[in-house]
């Protein structure tokens, strides 16, 4: 037992989900911004969260009400251990922001758990844990966010229940940039509002561009992946919370991208690029709408994230 770990660091990605089309069923990871994540063993069995840091500074220390601590809690349930655990939280992104952070907590918390006690658990099995602190944030154990913060890259979610996620392959040059405006909008509240019926001309135009973007993504077709990036469904609906959406919208596809949408739940407002100069060009054009309309604001340009978690100390 000499060389057990006492104490992992991880940064979890933020992530974009729906990416239009694709409502809970797609996302991919982010470069940055992120959470950070520390787990440390102690002698009081369980876990407990002892600090929480950033832009998440109001979130609860209560283990049962807190996503990284519910689903640290359901991996030590599940390994049948009682191992005491300390968390720390570092908020490094907005909460209510459209970018996956309650995701990036629970992902961040899995991971570092899972390490400090010798990895017991695949990626794999990890995300099921990852979901209910979903279920915590939002209601509903949707994996849009936590299967590409875990697993790194664009994903594409064929089931939630049983949980059935792959990797998409996609143009190595391809870049997002990301606006947030500094308003707060709720999931659990953007999802109260859809639809639930929907006619049958939409749910087919749907289908297609959700199936056009697969293959564009696959084949590296640009003209494919931008024709595709359209919403008819979820976007016309929760659009209208997020001031100025049209405009930012347009601004970002006069400026060359592929395509444009919400990010999540929004406020924030992605756009896919073809090469990291014109997704700054975009991140900016997109920025001086938000100026305009008189909301503060920040732009993140990334790459597709490929590698996911990353773990920054062990000792």
């Amino acid at each position: 037992m000499g060389d057990q770990l006492n104490r992992v660091k991880v940064f979890a990605p933020a992530s974009v989900a729906n990416v239009s089309c694709g409502f809970d069923v797609m996302g991919f990871a982010l470069e940055r911004p992120g959470d950070e994540i520390i787990a440390c063993r102690s002698e009081k069995p369980g876990i407990r969260i002892t600090k929480v840091t950033g832009e998440g500074g109001a979130l609860p220390t209560s283990v049962d009400e807190n996503t990284a601590g519910v689903a640290a809690k359901k991996l030590l349930e599940h390994v049948n251990s009682d191992v005491g655990i300390e968390l720390e939280i570092y908020k490094k992104m907005p909460l209510g922001s459209g970018l996956g952070s309650s995701a990036a907590s629970s992902v961040g918390a899995i991971v570092a758990v899972n390490c400090l006690l010798g990895s017991p658990c695949s990626r794999n099995e990890l995300l099921g844990f990852a979901a209910e602190g979903e279920r915590i944030a939002c209601g509903t154990p949707h994996l849009d966010n936590v299967a590409p913060s875990l697993f790194g890259g664009f994903v594409f979610i064929r089931s939630q229940q049983p949980p059935d996620v792959f990797e998409l392959d996609c143009p190595i040059s391809l870049f997002a940039t990301v606006v947030h405006p500094q308003i707060e909008i709720k999931t659990e509240d953007t999802r109260k509002i859809l639809h639930r019926n929907v006619s049958l001309q939409k749910a087919v135009t749907q289908w297609g561009n959700v199936g056009g973007l697969v293959a564009g993504l696959l084949k590296g077709d640009y003209g494919l992946i931008s024709r595709s990036l359209q919403d008819v469904i979820i976007e016309p609906v929760r659009s209208v919370l997020i001031p100025g959406f049209d405009d930012v919208k347009k601004a970002a596809l006069d400026a060359g991208a592929l395509g444009s949408g919400i990010s999540g739940s929004g406020p924030s407002i992605f756009a896919l690029s073809v090469d990291k100069k014109t997704a700054e060009s975009v991140g900016k054009a997109m920025q001086d709408i938000f100026t305009k309309v008189g909301l503060e604001n920040e732009v993140y340009v990334s790459k597709i994230n490929k590698a996911g978690p990353q773990i920054l100390e062990e000792r």
